[in-house]
């Protein structure tokens, strides 16, 4: 439920999640002006019904749906999020569907209006209606090939954290962003590399020989060594800040999405074990029928009905991707020594010209010590 209609549209639609506004899907009412009309919906139907429920009143509902990292591209989920709101509300209601993909994991917020389009009726909020949700999506999912959470916990963690997501960074994520955000800076040595540490509010101790670093609003100290991260000790540092090694900030890695499976089979006998009714597996029956369909068509279309051929096109496809990792890995290496040469280079030309005033000065010394010794020229 939303009781501030107007903060959560602003909140899901946030253009710095939503790939500035393209993965936002609107039914039934603009998404720019959708808090406004689902307000404008609840003052008509309180003017054709007569019925005002006061300040517990719902103006919309929000729910909210993720996916498995690397499973589904942002613009698939936001049409599955829209399919989702379609079938739950009978597309009687308005709604909006916003994808995020600021996280790991993609995942829709889906806001729709209490009242319906013809401002009549509102949404019934049954017993059991989160569960409902939940069957609803996992179905679509496993109608599109996704996975779902085959055993949601009714209480304890969120789905969010489920998925391995954490919302707050840890103590050594925020000293390393700290670091490399210092790096940027361009300190001249170890020391100011500290200073600047020190500026943006970090703790700076010495403990023996090593350093402990504590970040803004956390109580136990970090050392800097290796338990920070790879290129985060304090020799990894003062080698890169003395242009003897490339740092390369540690990011998340971002999982590409996967391609979708053509032979993403449902284990019937399973599914009744566990509970499903016979209904569940008359689709189920289907569903295996269609996805064994895909399955043949995709081998048809590429020529692969033949055992032998589709186990070399394998082979072959196995190969060429070890071979392109080789020459990735060969190439990553080259970039990272052209990085180190690329620092010398540049430390070479801001210091060229006092080299060449100090070979002046030596040629200039030096011949007025021969001078003085009464030779007339250089030897």
């Amino acid at each position: 439920m939303v009781s501030d209609t107007l903060r959560a549209i602003d909140y899901v639609a946030n253009p710095q999640k939503t790939d500035n506004g393209k993965l936002i899907t609107g039914y039934g009412c603009d998404s720019r002006t959708a808090d406004a009309e689902f307000l404008l919906a609840k003052r008509q139907y309180i003017a054709a019904t007569g019925r005002v429920r006061g300040a517990d009143d719902v103006i919309a509902y929000h729910v909210r749906q993720s996916f498995k990292p690397g499973e589904i591209t942002p613009e698939e989920a936001n049409r599955l999020g829209v399919e989702f709101a379609k079938r739950f509300t009978k597309g009687n209601h308005a709604f909006v569907v916003c994808t995020h993909i600021d996280k790991s994991h993609v995942h829709n917020h889906i806001i729709w209006s209490a009242v319906n389009a013809d401002c009549d009726r509102k949404f019934c909020n049954f017993w059991g209606s989160t569960r409902a949700v939940r069957r609803l999506s996992d179905t679509i999912c496993i109608e599109n090939g996704l996975s779902i959470v085959e055993d949601p916990k009714p209480h304890g963690k969120s789905y969010n954290k489920w998925l391995g997501e954490q919302a707050k960074p840890s103590h050594r994520e925020q000293l390393r962003v700290m670091i490399d955000r210092a790096l940027e800076q361009k300190p001249a040595d170890f020391d100011a590399l500290l200073k600047l540490l020190t500026e943006m509010g970090c703790e700076v101790s010495r403990r023996g020989k090593a350093i402990r670093l504590k970040a803004p609003g956390w109580k136990n100290v970090a050392r800097m060594d290796d338990k920070l991260g790879a290129g985060y000790s304090e020799a990894e540092i003062r080698a890169v800040l003395a242009g003897e090694k490339q740092h390369t900030p540690r990011k998340k890695s971002v999982v590409q999405p996967e391609p979708p499976k053509v032979n993403l089979l449902v284990d019937i006998q399973a599914k009744l074990q566990a509970g499903k009714s016979a209904g569940y597996a008359r689709w189920a029956k289907v569903f295996n029928l269609k996805q064994m369909a895909q399955t043949v068509n995709f081998l048809a279309e590429h020529q692969l009905l033949d055992y032998g051929e589709l186990a070399e096109k394998a082979a072959a496809a196995t190969a060429h991707h070890n071979e392109l990792s080789v020459q990735i890995k060969a190439a990553e290496k080259r970039m990272a020594e052209i990085a180190v040469l690329r620092t010398h280079i540049v430390n070479y030309a801001k210091t060229r010209e006092t080299y060449a005033v100090y070979i002046l000065l030596y040629h200039i010394a030096a011949k007025a010590v021969i001078v003085n010794m009464g030779g007339d020229k250089l030897p």
